[in-house]
C-alpha cells in the first residue's frame, strides 16, 4: 500500500505500470482512476487551489486505504493526491487497486474515490479573474457515501 500527498505532478502512465508490475501473480485485477481538474466555469476558471493540513491528510488516506485493504480481497493500493495551485486539465489524483478478482478492484476503487471526494481533508478554492470561490461539498458527492 501506498499514499502520496504531492504537490509535484505525477506521471500517471509511470505509476500505473509500475503498480502494474508490482501487482501479485494472484493479482488478475488492475483498476486506476485519475481526476482531472475540470473547468466547469466554461474557459474562465485560471486555477484550482487545494489546501490540506500535512500529517492530518495523509492519515485519514492510509486509514481509508486501509479501510479498502480489510473491506476488499486486495493486493495492493495506491492513491496519489496533489495540492496547491493546478491549471484546468491536471491531474488532481490518482487511485489504483489490485485484486485476484475485478469485482474486489472496482469496488474498492470506487470507495475509495468516493471517500476522497467526500471525506478526505482537502479544501479547493477555484480561482478566475474576477473571483476566488470555495468549492462546497455536493450531496450527490455524500449521497454516493451511502452505499458504502
Amino acid at each position: 500500500m501506498r499514499v502520496l500527498v504531492q504537490d509535484a505532478p505525477f506521471d500517471f502512465g509511470g505509476e500505473a505500470n509500475a503498480f502494474a508490475d508490482a501487482a501479485g501473480t494472484s493479482d488478475g485485477a488492475i483498476v486506476t482512476f485519475t481526476g482531472v481538474v475540470r473547468d466547469l466555469a466554461r474557459g474562465d476558471l485560471d486555477v484550482m487551489e487545494i489546501e490540506h493540513y500535512p500529517g492530518m491528510t495523509e492519515k485519514a488516506l492510509i486509514k481509508i486505504a486501509e479501510e479498502a485493504m480489510q473491506r476488499w480481497s486486495l493486493g495492493d493500493v495506491l492513491v496519489i493526491h496533489r495540492y496547491g495551485r493546478l491549471a484546468p486539465g491536471d491531474k488532481i489524483m490518482m487511485v489504483a487497486t489490485a485484486a485476484p478478482h475485478r469485482k474486489d478492484a472496482f469496488e474498492a476503487a470506487e470507495y475509495l474515490m468516493d471517500y476522497l471526494k467526500s471525506r478526505a481533508p482537502f479544501w479547493k478554492k477555484e480561482i478566475t479573474g474576477q473571483r476566488a470561490d470555495w468549492v462546497a461539498a455536493k450531496d450527490a458527492d455524500e449521497n454516493a457515501l451511502k452505499r458504502w
